[in-house]
Formats: C-alpha cells, structure tokens, sequence
C-alpha cells in the first residue's frame, strides 16, 4: 500500500491539476462511465462532530475508493488543527486490494474550489467582471483564488455572518491585485458570479439580491438541513449541480425542490454542459446556479492524481499490508 501524508500534498497538488481532475470526472459522471455511491453522513454524539464516507467508482480512470472523515467544529479553538478533516482510501479495482492512503484535508479544499471554478468556466457569462463572496472562512480563500482564474475579474465583494473575517478574503483579493470592498447583501447584485461558502442553516442570499445574467456557485450545503440560498432563487435560475440525488437530498435544491418551487427534472449534471450534451448558459441574461455538494468521485479523482504525482517524485511511502 502506498502513503501519501498530508504533509506532502501542498507540493504535490495544484489548484490546475485539481480543476484538470474534477472537469473530467464531471465528464465521466455525465457520460455514466462513473458512479457515486450514497453518502453516508452522521452524529456520532461526540464533541459535536458529523462524520461519514463518500465514495465511488469512475471506470473511465479506474480509480474505486472513498474518503472518509467530517467536521470537528472544536478542533481549531481547542487543539489549533482545522475543522475539516479526512483521509482518501483508494483500491484496485481488479482485485479489491487496498491500494494507497491519501491525506485528505488540503485535497478536499482544492477538489471544493475546482468544482467552483468549473462551474465559473462553463456558466458565467464571458465578460464577468465583479466577483461576490459569501463566507470568509478557510475554504473561501481556496475559492477565491480558483473563482479569479476563471475570468477577467476587475473587483471582489463580500459579506461574512462574522465581518471580522472579511480581511482573509480581502488578503487573496490584494495578492490578485484587485480591489476588495465589505457589503451588505442587497448589494450583491452588483455581482457578475457570486460564490456561497458557509456552513449555514437558513439562507443568507435572497432572489432579490441577484442580478439578472448572475451566475451563483452554492459550494457550502452538503447535509440535509443546510441552506446557504432562498429556495426562491432556484425557482429563478437554471440549475445545475455535481450530482442530481445529492442535490435534492442533501443539497441546496432539498429546498426548492420540498417546496414545490422546482423538480428534479429542472436540474442538469454540470457534466452534460462539459460534454456537450446540455447548452448550459442560453443567453446573458441567465440566472444560472450550480450546486455544489461535493461528490466522492471527486476526492477520488485528485488522490489518484496525487498517487502517481508521488511515485513519480520518490515521496510516496510504500509498506506491506
């Protein structure tokens, strides 16, 4: 078995090859030359953590496995670690045999941020100019970085429930020589793409506070529960997601869908608009939607991609198991 730690990931991978991954495992996804296994996602009544497994099989590149971990919302406060934690297990598909044991944490904010970013490539409009951001935790700086190589951005905005957080995101904005300004929400409007990253249980951005031709990226819901959107938006936008059960289950669309407000039907695999199959954007004016509830193929693909980054520069631990 092979052992990529955690601490070699930050060498190994880079937001290009994560974006590479998961476009084409999107693709495959669509193609139904992948399939995602149930997630499973639970309490376990211990220091307020949810853990699960998220996992699949993408016969296109042969990677089979699952990552495992969740959210310790004690560990930064108590024990300086991050939140988030997980660990990628990936097996041989011919045999069954465990193959490597990747670490997961770096790879699960670059795997995140790219699906943002691909949804950026392939719904926003061309000439995008203004980017919003709701969140300012850790995850939003990975967003913000990949967001901003999308498109030729001019200007960030953002909002944060906690404001004395904004200075995280301002500090990519200055490094990307762009402008950065706080605001309140009904000024997102003047948002060309808007990407949504908290971990919220009632929705923060409103139908009203978006703009005609907006292209929005809800990257934060991913439990049943969760709700980053007012369900009135999606019923407004066109709305595309990694994986349709997800999102109706444990994504941003449970709402909108419970609600009556839109139906499966109104939902379309951001893989179809990679492939071809789905125009994705019709005109300028769109409102278009992505739900991003985060897929194992897609921690799957970036730790599989990371294994043969490993081999290749003698980091990989090999041991017998």
């Amino acid at each position: 078995m092979l052992i990529v730690p955690e601490r070699e990931i930050a060498d190994l991978m880079t937001r290009e090859a994560a974006f590479e991954a998961v476009e084409k495992v999107f693709a495959a996804m669509a193609a139904g030359k992948a399939t995602n296994f149930p997630v499973v996602r639970e309490a376990i009544g211990h220091e307020d953590a949810l853990y699960g497994f998220k996992g699949g099989f993408d016969r296109a590149g042969l990677a089979l496995g699952l990552k495992a971990g969740g959210y310790w919302p004690n560990n930064l406060q108590k024990r300086g670690l991050i939140n988030h934690q997980s660990t990628v297990f990936l097996f041989d598909p011919d045999t069954g045999k465990v193959k490597a044991m990747v670490g997961g944490n770096l790879l699960t904010a670059l795997r995140t941020a790219a699906a943002s970013s691909v949804s950026i490539k392939h719904l926003a409009r061309k000439d995008a100019k203004v980017l919003g951001m709701i969140g300012a935790g850790h995850q939003a700086t990975f967003q913000l970085r990949a967001a901003l190589e999308q498109r030729p951005f001019e200007k960030v905005i953002g909002w944060n429930y906690h404001p004395d957080m904004l200075p995280n995101i301002e500090k990519v904005a200055a490094e990307a020589g762009l402008p950065f300004e706080a605001v309140e929400l009904d000024r997102m409007g003047e948002a060309d793409v808007i990407v949504s990253i908290t971990s919220a249980f009632s929705p923060s951005l409103m139908a009203e506070h978006v703009s005609e031709g907006t292209h929005i990226a809800c990257m934060g819901t991913d439990t049943k529960g969760k709700q980053e959107v007012e369900a009135a938006l999606l019923a407004k936008a066109r709305v595309f997601t990694d994986e349709v059960a997800q999102s109706i289950s444990i994504g941003e669309a449970q709402h909108a869908v419970a609600e009556g407000l839109i139906s499966e039907a109104d939902i379309t695999t951001i893989g179809a608009v990679i492939n071809g199959t789905h125009p994705g954007r019709s005109s300028d004016s769109d409102i278009t939607l992505f739900d991003g509830t985060g897929v194992g193929l897609q921690d799957l693909a970036v730790a599989a991609a990371v294994v043969d980054l490993a081999v290749e520069k003698g980091i990989a631990i090999e041991v017998d198991f």
